[in-house]
């Protein structure tokens, strides 16, 4: 019911948009109804066991009074025999009924516990390796990887990227691209095969360390509730100056200090007082600022207009310059100048070169641009 109530609110425009405040709300009510039904079969399973186990024993004393005073009146057992088993048998009843309340405590606790058990099953990630400093060299050593069993996203995928590359991966929705960049952030480890950083395993490596020498620009960037500078100063300690030097590079200085509280301005949640060129600029001043050795680009313009996609292209060419950098893009126009071309299909590169090169190969990559340009 939290559940639904946390998608609802998230999807509050969608919601709107669709005029569906009426379906959301009977879907809650839909929920509510199955949690009270599962409430009420809970406290009528314990009124039935509370009140069944005090019926029991309280039977129990009514037969020993009525038959000891049956023996007492023929003269079996006087009053004291009897008085002395009524004591006994409360010494009896007690730990029954202690025992029928423990079953039920038994019960409850062990689901809580279970719960807690699959907590404390869950493998942190590790800390303490090789605390190296990437030069941006990157090797996918025959890596496989799967979400499900039997359904395989990546299927021996091999390449060698040298540092300060700058490599383009494309192909259709589906083919892998966003996983391949999953795993290189160490979202992910393969499931067959080895991912090494300037020829050292993913597998003794501090991810804490590795992570801060990856960024990330993403097509869907998350801001946090509060201020532009905080949201640029993300993960980092930098002062005033270094993130305005960041802005700059990134193109975002002059629309910042538009605003009337400039660096000081709040974002609101998920950043939506700001446009997405401006969200956009905003994540890759916060790369700036991180100063990576290896730069992912997953579809960071393809949801932009053109003036701002002319904006956040000119800050990528500055913040890829000297990076290893790895593009994901559907705009085959945006990555014609990359030094290679990695050309996916059904989770496995297909073929790999220069733009001309692929082009006058007339394979994937040539009959992928025709489609783009027709399209």
């Amino acid at each position: 019911m939290n559940s639904q109530v946390e998608e609802s609110l998230s999807a509050i425009r969608v919601v709107k948009s669709f005029v569906m405040e009426q379906a959301e709300a009977l879907k809650f009510r839909r929920h509510n109804e199955r949690f009270l039904k599962s409430r009420e079969g809970t406290y009528r399973s314990e009124a039935l066991f509370y009140n069944g186990l005090e019926w029991c024993t309280g039977i129990l004393v009514v037969l020993v009074i009525v038959i000891g005073a049956a023996r007492i009146t023929s003269g079996s057992i006087d009053l004291a025999d009897l008085l002395t088993f009524i004591l006994y048998l409360n010494f009896l009843v007690e730990p029954v009924r202690n025992m029928g309340f423990m079953t039920m405590q038994y019960q409850e606790g062990m689901s809580g516990f279970k719960r807690f058990q699959e907590a404390l099953a869950w493998t942190p990630e590790r800390r303490g390796g090789e605390p190296v400093a990437l030069q941006g060299a990157v090797t996918f050593d025959h890596v496989a990887f799967q979400y499900e069993t039997g359904r395989p996203v990546l299927r021996d995928v091999h390449v060698d990227v040298r540092p300060g590359e700058y490599v383009a991966i494309v192909g259709a929705s589906g083919v892998g691209k966003t996983t391949l960049a999953s795993l290189l952030s160490a979202f992910y480890h393969p499931g067959a095969g080895e991912l090494k950083y300037d020829g050292v395993s993913q597998h003794v490596l501090d991810l804490h360390v590795l992570r801060r020498q990856i960024a990330v620009v993403q097509q869907d960037v998350h801001l946090f509730s509060g201020t532009i500078l905080d949201n640029i100063r993300y993960g980092s300690e930098a002062g005033q100056e270094e993130i305005e030097a960041a802005a700059r590079l990134a193109n975002a200085d002059e629309f910042i200090r538009a605003f009337r509280k400039g660096y000081a301005t709040e974002v609101g949640p998920r950043g939506v007082k700001l446009s997405g060129g401006q969200k956009q600029r905003i994540s890759i001043a916060r790369a700036f600022l991180k100063n990576p050795a290896i730069l992912v680009l997953d579809e960071a313009t393809s949801a932009l207009d053109q003036q701002s996609e002319r904006a956040v292209q000119a800050a990528l060419e500055t913040l890829t310059t000297g990076r290893t950098t790895f593009v994901i893009a559907h705009r085959l126009s945006t990555i014609q100048a990359a030094g290679r071309i990695l050309v996916m299909k059904d989770g496995r590169i297909v073929e790999e070169g220069p733009h001309g090169e692929l082009m006058k190969r007339a394979g994937a990559y040539a009959d992928l641009y025709r489609s783009v340009a027709i399209v």
